[in-house]
């Protein structure tokens, strides 16, 4: 344990350390994992002068709450999260997103929850003291995969800091939310397996994101898509964002911690660009798909990877 740290007085839910992954071991069979939300991830590291792959906390829906037990550190929290400082003198601020805040000892933050999206990042001046797994922090618990022996943040955790903070000056930007629901996708290897009606009523019908969802996928309740050829196939790579159809005809969206191969056909996969859009939509959401080719897909990412780089470039110190 390091000089410096924080005690876990409530976990949260799902809380974990994630960076960006772990690339380059799926024909072991371990997912990439890492964040959900990476542009979030990004940001966060940038408000207090970190690396950008710099391992973070990420909560879902409700965060931890925790105390400094010692030390003094500046921390930020990225997303739509409502959350507070609890001074070691009892004084409570309502924190306000994508901007840093320095604890002292005895202080406290508790993550309340987030507003209108699943998940939420915090991030610590020169990171958080934990040992890499294959060059990634990140925790991939339903493999027991990575730090904490791969298990989430549990109460009364030692959470160790790497550095004690020495620069008092804090720092914000500006994130336009968007909230759109239409979700844009490229056609599956399996695309026509499916009838001509099942393809149209893809893009024109709306689909409900269910309550079975969570960082390996997301079920959706919808027009049953009818599979005119078999309803199964030779498992294969896949790949994240890749909508499967099983026998039932309703579609499952793979996540972050999706599986390295599957026999489901997919009809089609989010582009990238929509990938960070469609993780932040809760139970009982809505969403279109609409179908773009490939080199669209590509010139959008490039656009939203600027915008990011622009959200960064434009953080400024607070007066």
């Amino acid at each position: 344990m390091s000089n410096y740290f924080f005690e876990v007085l409530r976990p949260g839910i799902n809380t974990t350390f994630q960076d960006k992954g772990r690339f380059h071991m799926q024909h072991l069979g371990v997912a990439p994992g890492g964040c959900m939300d990476l542009d979030l991830l990004s940001i966060a590291n940038a408000l207090v002068g970190n690396s950008l792959d710099e391992g973070v906390l990420e909560f879902a829906y409700q965060g931890p709450l925790l105390k400094l037990v010692k030390g003094k550190i500046k921390i930020a929290i990225t997303g739509d999260v409502f959350f507070q400082i609890i001074k070691s003198e009892k004084e409570k601020i309502n924190g306000e997103c994508n901007r840093t805040y320095v604890l002292d000892d005895g202080d406290q933050i508790d993550i309340l929850a987030t507003k209108q999206s699943a998940y939420g990042y915090m991030a610590l001046e020169g990171g958080f003291n934990i040992k890499p797994f294959c060059k990634s922090v990140s925790i991939l618990s339903r493999a027991q995969i990575g730090p904490n022996e791969g298990k989430k943040i549990q109460t009364n955790d030692k959470i160790d800091i790497k550095m004690n903070s020495e620069n008092k000056k804090n720092f914000f930007t500006k994130i336009q939310k968007k909230n759109k629901n239409i979700i844009r996708v490229l056609k599956g290897p399996q695309y026509d397996y499916f009838s001509t009606e099942s393809q149209k009523d893809f893009f024109c019908k709306e689909y409900k994101i269910s309550n079975l969802t969570d960082r390996m996928g997301m079920r959706l309740e919808g027009a049953v898509m009818k599979n005119i050829v078999s309803a199964n196939i030779r498992s294969e790579g896949i790949t994240k964002g890749a909508i499967q159809v099983p026998a039932d005809g309703q579609p499952i969206i793979l996540l972050t911690d999706y599986p390295t191969i599957g026999g489901y056909p997919k009809i089609a996969n989010i582009a990238s660009v929509d990938y960070n859009l469609l993780i932040q939509k809760t139970p009982g959401e809505k969403i279109l798909f609409k179908l773009i080719e490939l080199r669209e897909a590509e010139q959008l990412y490039k656009e939203h990877l600027n915008s990011i780089s622009e959200i960064i470039k434009n953080i400024k110190e607070i007066n």
